[in-house]
């Protein structure tokens, strides 16, 4: 038997009539193309009371059975149709069964307990306000987090985490082929003057083994208050005063030989004149400043927005965090002038990472960065320490490169992992302890990061 169900849709009835099965198949509706009649039908189960059977008209009023019986026999037809095509002991099919979708679960590492490490680091100091870190592989961000009162946007003086740019923009002029540079011959080729030190090559300046007296002599590179240009000698690179041009400064640098200089390629000593003298062989060569080198082989090409090279060492906390803060940009010190916000190291990292591109711009061969990578410092004679061009070699840790600054900023790569990272810390007053960050990123936080990233392999 088929048992019809037509809904009430008289507003002036005290309530429509009651549906039968909670299982009602959805109603169908036929208009009949000439009359504009309506049909509303419905199916019930057996279980079901008898239902009035009626056409549903515009007016809400019902017609009599008896002169609409064509009308009603093919509603009929079309209930049988939707209710299955059964008889009348078939029992309508209940629906499906919607059962929400678990829960994902996480992609990737998590760095939960890492997040925990920094604020753990953060809480328990009193000389440092804000620390944050930001993580990449080949194809971007990964994770990136901050904590005290640092934001996403924080720029930072990095000091000696400088170097690694200041390398890549090296050999980016290097792979010019507009330019007749090469990392390898003596500066004298590129320099209109000479001096001691002009037989020293760029990529022995920029590995800490071009003989050419390092930080540790820092005392003894001049006068920091003159009261002649000469008397500052070495100190030149070092200060913002309008007195100073990088390229004098340079010819400066060249051309006064320091007490305790060696031959080149005979011993490791870390930082100072060496690279000042590289940047200034490499504008010179491109007859450009080094900002402008460095924005258009890195800048332009990465879409950094804020990195850029300046001198603040004679005055470091007169810096802000704003780029106009910056001093000395007229003469930027090249082993520890920039600053950056983490987005921007964040894509500098990257291209370490996926075979020197920045987007779809290969700003680095796949050799230079290997290149980069390669110990030089560990094969000389005297003071071997394992370090390549900007990267200090951590031989504990396996594949890992870092560039720590004074400040206290660090970045690293880890070629086996394919990952990168970099922290930054703002506090440059001597109360504040820069070697702290350094120490807990490299021997607690890299070691964090690389057990979660395993984890999620």
């Amino acid at each position: 038997m088929v048992r019809l169900l037509c809904a009430d849709r008289n507003p002036a009835r005290d309530s429509p009539w009651p549906i039968a099965d909670p299982f009602l198949q959805p109603p169908i509706f036929y208009e009949h193309k000439n009359s504009g009649f309506e049909i509303l039908l419905a199916c019930v189960n057996n279980a079901g009371d008898k239902k009035k059977k009626g056409i549903h008209v515009s007016n809400n009023e019902f017609i009599n059975q008896r002169s609409t019986a064509i009308f009603l026999l093919f509603a009929a037809l079309l209930t049988l149709a939707g209710c299955g095509g059964g008889g009348g002991g078939s029992t309508p099919t209940p629906p499906p069964v919607v059962v929400d979708p678990p829960t994902p679960a996480p992609t990737g590492p998590d760095f939960s307990e890492v997040d925990a490490s920094f604020q753990a680091f953060i809480d328990e100091r009193s000389d440092f306000d804000g620390i944050s870190y930001v993580l990449v592989d080949a194809e971007g961000i990964m994770h990136q987090a901050t904590f005290g009162d640092h934001t996403d946007d924080t720029v930072v003086l990095l000091a000696s985490t400088s170097k690694v740019p200041a390398v890549m923009t090296l050999m980016a002029l290097q792979e010019d082929a507009n330019i007749d540079f090469s990392i390898s011959e003596p500066v004298s080729t590129y320099l209109p003057y000479d001096g001691p030190y002009a037989d020293r090559t760029v990529e022995q300046m920029v590995s800490n083994t071009s003989g050419i007296p390092g930080l540790r002599l820092l005392g003894g590179y001049g006068s920091p208050t003159g009261p002649t240009i000469e008397d500052f000698n070495h100190l030149c690179q070092y200060s913002a005063q309008p007195i100073f041009t990088f390229e004098a400064c340079g010819q400066t640098l060249v051309q006064n030989e320091l007490p305790t200089s060696q031959p080149a390629g005979s011993v490791y000593d870390y930082g100072g004149s060496q690279w000042q003298i590289a940047g200034v062989t490499a504008s010179t060569v491109a007859n450009a400043t080094w900002n402008q080198l460095v924005d258009q082989y890195l800048g332009t090409p990465c879409g950094l927005e804020v990195f850029t090279f300046g001198n603040p060492w004679e005055s470091p906390t007169s810096f802000t965090g704003s780029v106009d803060s910056l001093a000395g940009t007229a003469n930027p010190n090249i082993e520890g002038g920039a600053i950056t916000n983490m987005a921007d190291y964040a894509k500098l990292l990257q291209v370490h990472l996926n075979g020197g591109f920045c987007g779809d711009t290969q700003v680095l061969s796949g050799d230079s960065i290997a290149s980069m990578q390669v110990d030089r410092g560990g094969v000389v004679a005297n003071n071997a320490t394992p370090y390549g061009m900007g990267w200090w070699i951590q031989t504990e840790l396996p594949g890992v490169l870092t560039d720590p600054g004074a400040f206290g900023a660090v970045s690293f790569i880890d070629v086996n992992r394919g990952i990168g990272g970099y922290m930054a810390i703002d506090e440059y007053g001597d109360e504040a302890d820069s070697g702290a960050p350094p120490g807990f990123f490299i021997g607690q936080a890299i070691p964090a990061i690389q057990a979660a990233w395993d984890a999620a392999q």
